[in-house]
């Protein structure tokens, strides 16, 4: 799926928060959007979800307007959603039931989709028995099992530690590589937008503009990201993080906080 940002603004109220956003994202290619908290990130998600309107200009979708939410669009968010009442195998099966597919068939796919996400063994246990990981890589499961044409993750996951992340960084990875959506990322995170990203925007506090692109797309990447050093003191720089504040390697990654934007 090919989107086109096509002279966005969006404002609530009194307060603008994109101001003419103009970029195409390409099949099969995944740009991660990195900024201050509250400039317009998971609005413009939202917006290539269906779920929230432009105050100006178009979002387009392999040419064509987007009105609504579509199956073909799949959006996950930070906190799992999961159904504390189901298992982790109908949670995942639920994402194919809601479109009217046959419930054991459903089941079956759940359970593959699972096992790519290594829970196998864990499919009739209920979300409160297994660990936010876990939980997360069931979001994950659920997310691909109806292979959407396009994957909007909004910080999916920021609620997590450092080596959790990383795992499910490489899951994530793993997946898209099988499925081959186009993707939209939103994270806080520069050394995760850095991993995965084919490209990365980084905004200005709002209202949004894109302050510099970066192109990473030629990169074979590890989380080895010492070759990246320089690109992410220039993206840390442009959100207003010195240098001297990630001079601590030890850290595996560095988040940008509501204080950026002030």
């Amino acid at each position: 799926m090919k989107f086109s940002f096509q002279n966005i603004e969006k404002s609530f109220g009194d307060l603008r928060v994109i101001e003419n956003f103009n970029r195409e994202i390409d099949h099969g290619e995944l740009v991660a959007l990195v900024g201050p908290s509250g400039c317009g990130k998971s609005t413009l998600l939202h917006m290539a979800a269906g779920l929230e309107k432009t105050s100006g200009g178009s979002v387009l979708a392999d040419g064509k307007a987007i009105r609504g939410p579509h199956p073909e669009r799949t959006l996950m968010f930070q906190e799992n959603a999961l159904y504390p009442w189901l298992t982790l195998e109908q949670n995942v099966a639920l994402a194919l039931e809601f479109q009217r597919a046959d419930k054991r068939q459903a089941r079956e796919l759940a359970r593959q989709w699972l096992a790519k996400v290594q829970l196998a063994g864990f499919e009739d246990y209920f979300p409160n028995q297994v660990s936010g990981g876990m939980r997360q890589r069931t979001a994950l499961a659920r997310a691909f099992i109806s292979q959407p044409k396009a994957l909007l993750l909004d910080e999916p996951f920021g609620a997590l530690d450092a080596l959790t992340r990383m795992t499910l960084q490489d899951a994530l990875r793993q997946l898209i590589r099988e499925v081959a959506p186009t993707v939209l990322l939103v994270t806080h995170d520069v050394d995760e937008a850095l991993f995965l990203a084919d490209r990365i925007l980084v905004f200005s506090p709002r209202p949004a503009v894109v302050l510099k692109e970066f192109n990473l797309s030629h990169h074979e990447k590890t989380h080895d990201l010492s070759e990246f050093a320089p690109m992410r003191r220039e993206i840390l720089g442009l959100l207003g993080i010195s240098a001297a504040a990630e001079t601590h390697t030890s850290e595996p990654s560095i988040h940008i906080t509501e204080e950026v934007a002030a």
